[in-house]
């Protein structure tokens, strides 16, 4: 597979060393929006730039007929826009919040405990995410996922950064040195407590999962989920 890496910043880098070890060929290495000219030998684009440059990336690949993966959160006021922009240039995209196989597995435990909670009204449920310093935005992607998950399931009505009413789901978003991602969905009441944990030991699995999203995609047309490409 030629592989376009859209951001060359950590997560770029552990896909090129990923990529070249399975045999693939990086044939583009993408920092700013004058480099998007270098895509044309690539079979797909693997987006994991900044949410400035996200709309950007994503588009230019639909314009030169690249299928695209985009693992970089912080842009989705504009998701609705992309994802019609990708039928009328009959693009192939896949988002996701993450790609690790692990967190997919987890967002589907997510929804599974909260359907089955969602009688229990004793329960509060809060959702708490741990990143490293530099990430940019909060709360992360995946936690955002995870509460529009809840969402679905249950009676809430929204999430909330810290503090939440009762119809709302509080995130809290913590920033520590060298943290990968450790996302914990806990549900609590005067009795008890219920809680799920996925976390993160390296970038690896974020890497190997977008890396498995883009062979899949490659020859396909369409808008798509990692729930198609695990067939969950």
């Amino acid at each position: 597979m030629n592989i376009a890496l859209l951001g060359y910043g950590k997560m770029g880098k552990t896909i090129e060393k990923l990529a070249l070890e399975k045999g693939h060929k990086i044939v583009a290495k993408v920092s700013s929006s004058k480099e998007l000219s270098d895509l044309q030998n690539a079979d797909v684009a693997i987006d994991f730039s900044i949410p400035e440059a996200a709309v950007t990336n994503i588009t230019t690949c639909f314009d030169l007929g690249i299928p695209v993966v985009s693992g970089t959160t912080g842009w989705l006021d504009d998701y609705e826009k992309v994802l019609n922009l990708c039928q009328s240039r009959n693009g192939s995209f896949i988002y996701a919040s993450n790609f690790s196989i692990g967190v997919n597995l987890f967002f589907e435990l997510n929804k599974k405990l909260a359907e089955m909670m969602a009688k229990h009204k004793s329960y509060k449920i809060e959702i708490e995410e741990i990143h490293h310093t530099q990430k940019l935005d909060a709360p992360s992607g995946t936690a955002i996922s995870l509460a529009k998950d809840i969402i679905e399931k249950t009676d809430y009505k929204n999430w909330k950064l810290d503090t939440a009413s009762a119809d709302e789901i509080a995130i809290k978003a913590l920033r520590e040195e060298d943290v990968k991602g450790t996302h914990t969905v806990s549900f609590t009441s005067e009795v008890d407590s219920i809680s799920i944990k996925h976390e993160a030991h390296s970038r690896e699995g974020f890497a190997l999962g977008a890396l498995l999203a883009a062979a899949w995609l490659k020859d396909k047309k369409g808008i798509y989920t990692m729930k198609d490409v695990l067939n969950l």
